[in-house]
């Protein structure tokens, strides 16, 4: 009868298995001498202490230790020559004969060079027959150790000499920090083969496969390239780029991808047309390729030219939200108190805007979106607060938002007073709901470009002034102001500073999800049919795409009270944080 396999346990170690294993060995006729040796061999002590201390250092791995000392083997010899200066007890002779050991110094000394970070290779000597190829004041042999990141370097072939030339180093990448390959060195082997008749991407492959040391054989440059300090050129970026999907870049691994609205340090801009540059807060040292403004703005012109991009100077305009009320001109009280407001319920003509809005200057030009060049900016005691934008897409409701925000805190957040052409009410005070002015004053106003945005909304006049918001401004209070995307570029100046939120609602994304927002009762959104939500989310993708590369935080609105949390507590990081604002505002 056979003799059952004992099973393993998922938890068993190495020298659990180790155990199994020679107990399983049993010597046969035909090989019989072989089995008797692994037996013997699995049966050493040695070996199974091996085993053991490997378990335990893996065990020791996974809590991620950190030295505590840096000098474990100096305190170990002032322990050692303390208990040599007087009478010893038993264990105190124990102590120290382990502390002399050769053992105990060795693991300590090991000890040390790891909690110094002292992981310097020793490269090996230089084989002899690289001086005798070429002479010394010609050659220049760099020795790299390089792990699996890349080289930190692109090559090209010199079309006249077919010669093969460093193009680019990457700044922080293994190239760059040995500070022995430049821009313009001509590399003649690696590794002791040679690439003069390779091609390039045969060359890359093979730096690509050279792990820890690597050994290039370069003619240096006539003129070696001067070591650059490091830029200090911030850039916010405008669009989204993907290096994998870009083939116009000569090396995509070198590529850096980034996101619109990440902030990125442009290292050098030597290349006119890649600069390298970093992700502000990315733990990657090493700068990666991205295309430069004027390279990627021609590539811009070239694809409307080509008709595969759309002309960003005639953007679809959104729908403008209306009133929740049939009959209401959109004043009124907010919790016992009044405040003035001026809702998007009407639309902007073109006319108005060439006319009005001081958007003129954008006709006959075009802004690609590419880089906007920033700066740090904390707002500092006695200056006057930053303006804050409110855009919304349908449903988002952010007059109700602005009022909620400004009722709670009246002495440190205001709206700015519009115009109007509507006859005053008895209970209202010039100035205080409305700057009450005539058709004929209104319409001067805004031929000389006073106002940031005015329409028409049942046959009278609205608009919002740029000195309405200065006077709120000239109080020491933060001006909140509600407006359509189209008057951002009117505001977006050195004096106003404004910080731009875009309020979307959360929208459900099917029938089932919907029946919170189409219960009696109405919700956050009231009865909304199919064709209302998917309106509220063309409106939304569509302000995101035409205007979100000027928004400065995105608020989700859920309900009014989260949303007036959160925007408070925006507005009181303001006050207090720094955030990243245009260099041009910091100029003016």
């Amino acid at each position: 009868m056979k003799e059952a396999m004992p099973v393993l346990t998922a938890g068993a170690g190495l020298h659990e298995t180790l155990a199994l294993l020679t107990s399983q060995l049993r010597p046969d006729a035909n090989h019989k001498e072989d089995m008797v040796f692994l037996k013997d061999v699995f049966s050493e002590r040695s070996l199974g202490y091996l085993m053991k201390i490997h378990e335990k250092l893996r065990q020791y791995e996974r809590q991620s230790p950190t030295p505590v000392l840096h000098s474990a083997s100096s305190l170990a010899e002032n322990v050692a020559e303390e208990l040599q200066t007087g009478p010893m007890s038993t264990e105190e002779k124990e102590l120290l004969h382990l502390l002399t050991s050769p053992h105990l110094k060795a693991v300590l000394s090991v000890h040390d060079t790891v909690a110094q970070k002292n992981f310097d290779p020793v490269l090996p000597p230089l084989p002899d027959d690289f001086e005798d190829e070429l002479d010394e004041e010609s050659v220049k042999i760099v020795r790299l150790v390089k792990n699996k990141e890349p080289l930190g370097a692109t090559i090209r072939r010199d079309e006249a000499t077919g010669a093969v030339i460093v193009a680019r180093i990457m700044r922080g990448g293994a190239a760059d920090r040995s500070g022995l390959v430049h821009v313009g060195d001509e590399l003649r082997e690696v590794n002791g083969v040679s690439v003069i008749h390779k091609r390039p991407d045969e060359i890359s492959q093979l730096l690509s496969q050279s792990q820890g040391s690597i050994t290039l054989k370069i003619i240096p440059a006539i003129k070696e390239e001067d070591r650059l300090r490091e830029s200090r050129v911030y850039m916010r970026a405008l669009f989204d780029y993907t290096p994998l999907e870009d083939k116009a870049t000569p090396c995509q691994e070198a590529g850096l991808p980034f996101k619109r609205g990440d902030i990125l340090q442009v290292v050098t801009q030597d290349d006119p047309t890649w600069w390298q540059a970093k992700r502000v807060g990315d733990s990657n040292l090493r700068a990666g390729l991205i295309p430069s403004k004027q390279f990627q703005e021609r590539r811009l012109a070239y694809r409307m030219k080509m008709g595969t991009l759309p002309n960003p100077k005639s953007p679809k305009k959104p729908a403008s939200e209306g009133c929740d009320k049939e009959d209401c001109d959109c004043e009124g009280y907010f919790n016992g108190q009044y405040i003035a407001g001026l809702r998007r319920s009407f639309r902007l003509s073109r006319k108005d805007r060439q006319g009005s809005s001081g958007e003129d200057s954008e006709i006959g030009e075009t802004d690609f979106l590419t880089y906007e060049e920033v700066t740090r900016y904390q707002h500092r005691s006695g200056e006057r607060p930053r303006l804050v934008v409110l855009i919304g897409s349908l449903g988002a409701r952010i007059n109700e938002l602005k009022q909620r925000v400004i009722a709670e805190n009246p002495h440190r957040y205001a709206v700015a007073v519009p115009h109007t052409t509507r006859p005053k009410k008895p209970h209202e005070k010039d100035e205080v709901e409305y700057h009450f002015v005539t058709k004929q004053q209104f319409d001067a106003d805004a031929l000389n470009n006073k106002f940031i945005e005015h329409g028409e909304y049942k046959e009278n006049q609205y608009g919002t002034s740029i000195e309405a918001i200065r006077s709120v401004q000239a109080k020491n209070k933060m001006c909140i102001v509600d407006v359509q995307p189209e008057a951002l570029k009117r505001l977006r100046t050195g004096e106003f500073k404004p910080y731009v939120i875009f309020v979307k609602p959360r929208i459900p994304e099917s029938r089932r999800r919907r029946s919170a927002a189409t219960s009696p009762g109405g919700g956050e959104h009231g009865r909304l049919t199919d064709e209302d939500l998917q309106e509220m989310r063309q409106s939304a993708v569509q302000i995101d795409q035409q205007y979100g590369h000027l928004v400065d935080r995105v608020l989700i609105k859920e309900d009014s009270a989260s949303a007036c949390a959160e925007l408070r507590g925006i507005l009181e990081r303001l006050e207090r944080d720094s955030f990243w604002v245009p260099l041009s505002w910091m100029q003016t």
